[in-house]
């Protein structure tokens, strides 16, 4: 989305948003009630600003449409990785490919022009696109966690099978295809006159029931919760009581190994927390600053948008790092694509070593010591 509507002189009176998030009308009945910086004051209209951004824009999506596309390819191509995790952080690339192109693009093309070039029905689609594909991959990313903290948390419970996994993924989309509706049904697309210069340009903004900000500021505070707060606490307090139960487990492997495999762990499990946390606080915050009008006449206001929301995609590129590249399997297959390499007997069968071994350790005391018969 972007945080202005006019390239030129005056702020319109509904700001525009282009990426699944929700932006606050500008206060005032005429698109002249709030001027706007003009040119020199509006950072982004600056061609080393803008050269910049295409440059950020365009390395974040080729970065995820490379990581997320390798993960979807590994779990088609190879047998050994179609596992119920697996699946589900499958159903998260597929949504950081369509945050990546869906969001990304438009995003930018609207920072750079701000005009809607796009037409009346791209208007309600693309944001309605945008804002599904978002919900899904947080949702996803919180279903992950709940998985392996039931997996290793409780190694005897019964696992999940392909018709579960495949209704949990179906349920995540059909809850964020409802969560992501208002965004394309209380939406308006129009030509908006400048009279000052003598300008006709195409918005495309948010008008909510009652003609005020206060149903935008609900449905911020809403999404900060649902798309942030909640989210966050599920995948901080799984991984936590991962990161317990690990740590006081007695592994097989040697003291070294065991610890290595330990730091090895926790460094992947806090690496997911902090990530998530830090890609998006800073845009959901400043988000609801601007829903509440306090940072809208701020000169630097579109720019540090836009640095925020950069920050917010950065995520789409680095889910396939923190739930591919550092799993032995996901980094096996990466390295066989490149090299041009096929070898499927490089996959360990389904379950993580750690997993495994969790649950062959508690099998064999209730056994009596003896090695479980493989199912």
């Amino acid at each position: 989305m972007s945080p202005t509507d006019s390239s030129n002189g005056t702020e319109e009176e509904g700001a525009t948003e282009t990426d699944g998030f929700h932006w606050q009308p500008v206060p005032g009945n005429s698109s002249m009630d709030l001027l706007r910086p003009g040119f020199h004051s509006d950072f982004t209209k600056h061609l080393g600003v803008q050269i910049t951004l295409i440059m950020a824009y365009s390395l974040i999506i080729l970065l995820g449409l490379l990581g997320n596309s390798l993960v979807i390819y590994m779990i088609i191509r190879y047998k050994n990785m179609r596992t119920v995790t697996n699946f589900f952080i499958a159903n998260l690339a597929l949504a950081d490919l369509l945050v990546d192109t869906l969001c990304l693009p438009f995003t930018l093309v609207y920072t750079l022009l701000d005009e809607w070039k796009f037409g009346a029905v791209l208007c309600h689609s693309v944001p309605y696109a945008q804002a599904l594909s978002v919900h899904v991959s947080i949702l996803t990313m919180a279903v992950i966690a709940l998985e392996r903290y039931r997996c290793i948390i409780y190694p005897l419970g019964q696992r999940l099978s392909w018709h579960t996994s495949f209704l949990i993924m179906a349920l995540t989309w059909a809850t964020s295809a409802v969560l992501a509706a208002p965004l394309a049904i209380f939406r308006e697309y129009r030509q908006e006159e400048i009279p000052s210069i003598d300008l006709r340009i195409a918005v495309c903004s948010e008008k909510w029931p009652h003609g005020s900000g206060r149903d935008g500021v609900i449905y911020s505070l809403a999404m900060l919760l649902l798309q942030f707060i909640l989210p966050l606490a599920v995948i901080s307090y799984a991984y936590v009581c991962i990161w317990l139960k690990l740590k006081h487990h007695v592994s097989p492997a040697s003291r070294s190994e065991s610890m290595l495999r330990r730091r090895r762990t926790t460094k992947m499990l806090a690496l997911v927390v902090v990530v998530f946390a830090t890609c998006w606080l800073p845009f959901h915050l400043f988000q609801l600053a601007s829903d509440l009008d306090l940072v809208l006449r701020f000169k630097e206001y579109k720019l540090l948008y836009t640095l925020f929301h950069i920050v917010a995609m950065c995520s789409t590129f680095a889910n396939p790092v923190l739930y591919g590249w550092m799993n032995k399997n996901y980094r096996n297959g990466f390295l066989m694509v490149f090299r041009c390499e096929d070898k499927p007997d490089a996959f360990h069968p389904e379950g993580s070593f750690r997993t495994r071994s969790l649950r062959r350790l508690t099998l064999s005391g209730r056994l009596g010591g003896r090695t479980p018969t493989p199912v």
